[in-house]
C-alpha cells in the first residue's frame, strides 16, 4: 500500500481509515485559512487542491480495501488449498500414474498470478518515474545540489513542519526541542500577534471575511493540541520564536525565507506538493558530502 503500513484486517484498516479522513479535514481546515482576504485567484487554487485531496484520498481508501480483502480471500483460498493438497497427495500415493495432481495445477496457477502481479507493480513503478512526484523530487534534490545539501526525510504524520525544524535546530548546533514545545510555542506567538495573522486568515463560512477573534483562538488551540498541518503562518512564527532565517526550497519558483534579519545559519526545509498522496509535506535537509548522491 502506498503509506507502507501493514494492514492486518479490515477493522485495522477502518481505524486508520477514519485517522487519516480526520487528519485530512484539519489540514483543509488550515488551507482554508490561509488564503488572503480578497484573494480570488488563491482561493480558486486551494478549493482545487482541497477537492484533489479528498479525491486522491478516497481513492487511496478503495484501493487499500480491494487490496485487503483480496489479501483475506488469498488466505482463504491457501487455507483451502492445504487442505485439498492433503487429499490430493493421497490420492496421488494412490494413483501413481496420475503425471499432474489438481494441487499441482492450482500451485501453478498461482505461481503464474503472482508473476503477473510482479510484473504490473514493476510496470506502474516504471510509470512512476515520469510522475509529477519524482518530477519535483529531481528538480528539488537539483536545487539541494547546487547548495551543497541532499534531502533528509521526515516522517508524514501531520507534524512534518515541527520534525523538520527541530532536525534543522540539531545540525545547525541549536538548542532542540520536542515538538509538542514547538507546536505550543507557535500557537502562543500567534495569539499574542494575532493582529500580525489574522488578516491572512479567511472565514470558514465565508471566505471573503477574515476569521473572528474566537475562530482564531480556536484555530490556534488546534496547532497547540493537534496534529494540524502547518504552513506558511507557522513558518512565520517559528521564525521569530526561535530567532533564526528559514529558508524553504521548492520545485518550481525561487525559495522563500522568513526571518531574514536574524543572524546564524539558516534551517533550509524543503516543501513537496506531490511525494504523498494526503498532499504538501515538509523535509528537511542536510550537507552534502564527498560524491554521495543526494
Amino acid at each position: 500500500m502506498d503509506t507502507g503500513d501493514i494492514v492486518i484486517d479490515e477493522e485495522e484498516l477502518a481505524k486508520r481509515h477514519k485517522q487519516e479522513k480526520k487528519d485530512l479535514q484539519a489540514k483543509i481546515q488550515g488551507l482554508k485559512k490561509s488564503v488572503p482576504k480578497g484573494d480570488k485567484k488563491k482561493k480558486k487554487d486551494i478549493l482545487d487542491e482541497i477537492a484533489k485531496l479528498e479525491a486522491d484520498l478516497d481513492e487511496k481508501h478503495k484501493l487499500e480495501l480491494v487490496q485487503i480483502q483480496s489479501l483475506t480471500l488469498d488466505n482463504e483460498q491457501t487455507e483451502q488449498s492445504l487442505t485439498e493438497d492433503q487429499s490430493d497427495d493421497t490420492e496421488v500415493e494412490s494413483h501413481a500414474n496420475v503425471r499432474v495432481s489438481r494441487a499441482q495445477k492450482r500451485r501453478q496457477k498461482k505461481e503464474s498470478e503472482a508473476r503477473e502481479r510482479e510484473k504490473r507493480i514493476a510496470e506502474q513503478a516504471e510509470k512512476n518515474k515520469d510522475g509529477p512526484r519524482m518530477a519535483e523530487t529531481n528538480a528539488i534534490k537539483q536545487v539541494l545540489k547546487s547548495l551543497n545539501l541532499k534531502l533528509h526525510n521526515i516522517p508524514a504524520d501531520g507534524n512534518c513542519l515541527y520534525l523538520a525544524v527541530n532536525h534543522q535546530l540539531q545540525i545547525t548546533g541549536r538548542s532542540t526541542q520536542s515538538v509538542n514545545d514547538l507546536r505550543k510555542s507557535t500557537a502562543e506567538y500567534l495569539m499574542k500577534n494575532k493582529d500580525d495573522f489574522m488578516p491572512f486568515m479567511c472565514n470558514e463560512l465565508d471566505e471573503s471575511e477574515i476569521v473572528s477573534e474566537e475562530q482564531f483562538e480556536s484555530y490556534c488551540k488546534d496547532v497547540a493540541t493537534t496534529k494540524l498541518w502547518g504552513g506558511q503562518l507557522e513558518l512565520r512564527a517559528l521564525s521569530n520564536i526561535l530567532m533564526c532565517p528559514i529558508k524553504v526550497i521548492q520545485a518550481s519558483g525561487p525559495p522563500t525565507l522568513q526571518g531574514e534579519s536574524f543572524k546564524g545559519p539558516e534551517l533550509v526545509l524543503t516543501y513537496h506538493r506531490h511525494l504523498y498522496r494526503l498532499g504538501e509535506h515538509y523535509n528537511s535537509t542536510m550537507p552534502l558530502t564527498g560524491e554521495e548522491d543526494i
